[in-house]
């Protein structure tokens, strides 16, 4: 603890760990303190010294920033009175932003055109902050870059590694590696993808990330960022420049050029950030010759290599088919083992899909035009999702139109909230009488035949959804008439919930080594006891089936044992478990019953009951046996698979009655309590409980904050919220917010460095930032400089964006 802290801590208590997670600090600056103390290049009261000191430094800098200029006096003199004017002039300094390797003043973004006038001055009112300003997709583009390759995702295990590392182990060749990691030093840094880092050239060397023996080319490569030496006029010239002197090979530096531009943009290594196109070509770093090259590439420009296709291809084409590190959010290239299905877009497909153009998607894309492509690899499409109907279309089982209207009908789901449909009514015969005729008016309906929904292990009718109140009487109609199609309505929230459920915890996610296991195989390997994996395992099979994470299956009880991803001792117990999906006999009627009637008659022991039963509601819903699908809770009351009783005790659980178990914490908690410490599998989409080993940081949010996160409300969030009272909890956890950014807000929050408030505003700014366009944030169009020589324009090089 200290009480020599300034700021917001001036003449407080305040402990090492809070002051390390306030404002006053960035995640780089902290990130590089802990590896420093942790490496034992610092001691505990040098970090507290220099964190001291970084506080100070930007506490003294806000006191003494505002500036008061007194113009001299004023003096008017008339015949009656004497009028002194004195004009004063208060100017603002503002904090500079974090750049590449060095900071940057606000000055060189407006010179830069990342930001207008506007928001400049706001920047220098103090109308809004730095880093406000940083989180503008607009601007972090251009100070941070987008995600280069980090590293390399082992598929067959789930494993990631350093693009290093699957050299040394064979998965990569020598060259492929060498020029995976010469992009990523010309686009940045060095990333070791399994820690997390980002290094410079001499860092990744010393930490072993990778090999001395190729230091210098890597070295070499880092210049892209920090700038080559001009051998006659000892200044400091960009990649371009270089290469138009020739000071670096041709194919190599096209190499890097691209590789920056795929990665957010062209780099200034004079003032360490990216720069737009037409600003690019203003200051020398780009020009016509390398647009058309960069533009239209062919296999001889196309300087990086699918290792699973043998195909040669751009790094962005590289790049769009990695997957994303649930945590991390770094990209990782996949390498699929001889035999195993590799999922890709090819180029011919994805062609098309960047060629077909809409103006009628909602969300973020209202009044744009905007590509399928883009569409599909929007936040509003998951991975599932997206692979699904890139293979519907290249079976030829949906045609382009078809694919395009699936899209845009997913994104008004998420984006709009309609209280009704527009449909046709049909009426009854309608008879009117007169003194001379009686006419009678009769409305034809057709009625079509609807294909039945996939519930969870059988199949089920259009009629039974809309008894169950899970559709309604106007979306029934809708699908006799023929208007909405089976595979639409189930991919609505509102019916998938029912039929699919939502996320059980499918596996574990080891931290340390970042590698997938099943539950069954961490309790074989000592990372679950017997008791914690059974009751996972029991969960799994009274919400639908034994998942093994790793092969993405899911299985019944019989075929997850003959398959081994369970041992054959735990079958009985399983196949117990399971009869809360297929139902249990009444041993008095013979009849299928239900978990919470076989509850009831005692034909289970009431704590399993109740563990399995809060299972069920905690992934969409209690199960119906007899028709195989979930219900709403008052069709659950109405059909006798729930009651007041039961609803008291799941709604207010105590130590008795959390029947599951977090191995980090030693917590009890309840089964939505354990899923929603979860993280997500970038490829499946399953849930996955965090391991992390004895010393090893474990991010979760515990009850209090939980709480106070759902109960802060608000009707100002837009998107698929608009309109809606929606809590901080739901927002925080949406698709809109990113693992990283979660992760940030929430430690801010207990740190103290924001309020509730607060909090709530900035992530309404960042759903408005994603679901609405604005004039400040829209994309710059990549056009040349303006040349008064004659009318002609440099081609535009927006292709090499996605």
């Amino acid at each position: 603890m200290t009480t020599r802290a300034g700021g917001k801590y001036q003449g407080t208590s305040v402990s090492l760990w809070d002051l390390l997670y306030s404002k006053y600090i960035t995640e780089e600056k902290r990130r590089e303190l802990v590896q420093q103390y942790k490496s034992g290049s610092i001691t505990i009261e040098r970090f507290l010294e220099m964190i001291l000191t970084i506080i100070q430094q930007q506490t003294t800098t806000t006191s003494s920033s505002s500036l008061v200029m007194c113009q001299p006096p004023e003096t008017k003199v008339d015949s009656s009175t004497t009028t002194i004017t004195t004009t004063v002039t208060e100017i603002t300094e503002v904090q500079n932003f974090h750049g590449i390797r060095k900071d940057v003043t606000a000055n060189e973004l407006l010179e830069s055109k990342i930001i207008n006038e506007d928001l400049y001055k706001n920047l220098t009112a103090g109308k809004v902050t730095v880093i406000e300003v940083s989180e503008m997709d607009s601007v972090r583009k251009y100070l941070k870059g987008t995600n280069s390759i980090a590293g390399v995702y082992l598929q067959s295990t789930k494993e990631t590694l350093s693009i290093y590392e699957a050299k040394s182990k064979g998965l990569l060749t020598p060259g492929t590696s060498l020029i995976l990691l010469e992009a990523q030093a010309a686009t940045g840094f060095v990333i070791d993808p399994v820690k997390n880092k980002k290094l410079s050239v001499e860092e990744a060397v010393a930490q072993r990330v990778v090999g001395s023996e190729w230091k210098n080319k890597l070295l070499s490569a880092e210049r892209a960022v920090t700038g080559y030496k001009d051998p006659y006029t000892g200044n400091t010239i960009s990649l371009f420049q270089a290469l138009t002197k020739d000071l670096i090979v041709k194919d190599h530096g096209i190499r890097l050029l691209e590789a920056q531009i795929a990665t957010g943009g062209i780099i200034d290594p004079v003032h360490s950030h990216r720069v737009p196109v037409q600003v690019a070509y203003t200051r020398g770093y780009f020009d016509e010759e390398m647009n058309k090259i960069l533009s239209d590439p062919d296999d001889d420009t196309k300087g990086f290599f699918d290792p699973n296709t043998q195909e040669n291809l751009t790094y962005l084409q590289l790049v769009e088919r990695c997957v994303t590190d649930p945590i991390t959010g770094l990209s990782l290239l996949v390498i699929a083992k001889k035999g195993e299905f590799y999922f890709f877009v090819d180029e011919a497909t994805k062609l098309i899909l960047k060629s077909t153009m809409t103006t009628r998607a909602g969300g973020k894309y209202q009044g744009t035009s905007v590509s399928l492509w883009d569409l599909l690899y929007s936040k509003y499409i998951t991975e599932e999702k997206r692979r699904e109907l890139v293979q519907q279309y290249k079976s030829g089982s949906i045609t382009i139109e078809r694919f395009l209207e699936m899209i845009l009908t997913i994104i008004q789901q998420q984006t709009t909230t309609t209280s009704s449909s527009s449909l046709v009514m049909c009426q009854p015969p309608e008879t009117k009488v007169d003194s001379s005729t009686t006419t009678i008016t009769t409305t034809v309906t057709e009625i079509t035949e609807v294909q039945n929904f996939h519930g969870i292990r059988k199949d089920v009718t259009a009629n039974e959804l809309l008894e169950s109140k899970i559709i309604n009487e106007d979306l029934y109609k809708n699908l006799t008439a023929g208007k909405v199609t089976v595979t639409e309505v189930s991919e609505m929230d509102s019916v998938r919930k029912y039929l699919k459920g939502t996320n059980s915890i499918a596996g574990v996610y080891l931290q340390s080594t970042q590698e997938t296991l099943s539950i069954y195989e961490a309790k074989s390997k000592g990372l679950l006891t017997p008791g914690t994996s059974l009751v996972l395992l029991e969960a799994q099979a009274a919400t639908g089936f034994v998942i093994d994470p790793v092969n993405n299956k899911k299985l019944s009880v019989e075929e997850a044992v003959a398959q081994r991803v369970v041992g054959s001792e735990w079958k009985n117990k399983l196949l117990s478990a399971e009869r809360a999906v297929t139902g249990y006999k009444d041993p008095y009627t013979g009849n299928t019953i239900s978990l919470f009637q076989a509850l009831k008659k005692d034909l289970i022991v009431k704590d399993h009951g109740i563990r399995l039963l809060e299972a069920q509601i905690a992934t969409g819903g209690i199960i119906d046996p007899v028709y195989s699908h979930r219900v709403p809770v008052q069709v659950a009351y109405t059909r006798g698979y729930f009651d007041e009783e039961m609803n008291k005790i799941l709604s207010d659980p105590d130590d008795d009655t959390k029947g599951f178990f977090d191995p980090n914490t030693q917590e009890n908690l309840t089964y939505l309590q354990l899923v929603e410490r979860c993280v997500t599998d970038p490829i499946t989409g399953l849930s996955l409980l965090v391991i992390a080993k004895k010393g090893e940081f474990y991010f979760f949010v515990d009850e209090a904050t939980k709480l106070i996160l759902k109960s802060t409300m608000t009707t100002r969030a837009g998107g698929k919220y608009q309109g809606t009272s929606v809590s901080l909890w739901d927002l925080l956890y949406s698709k809109y917010i990113t693992e990283e950014k979660r992760r940030e807000l929430v430690q801010q929050y207990k740190s103290g460095s924001i309020t509730i408030e607060r909090f709530l505003e900035m992530i309404l700014t960042i759903i408005q930032q994603q679901t609405t366009t604005t004039s400040s944030s829209s994309l710059v169009m990549c056009q040349p400089p303006e040349t008064k020589v004659d009318s002609a324009q440099l081609p535009s090089p927006l292709q090499l964006q996605r």
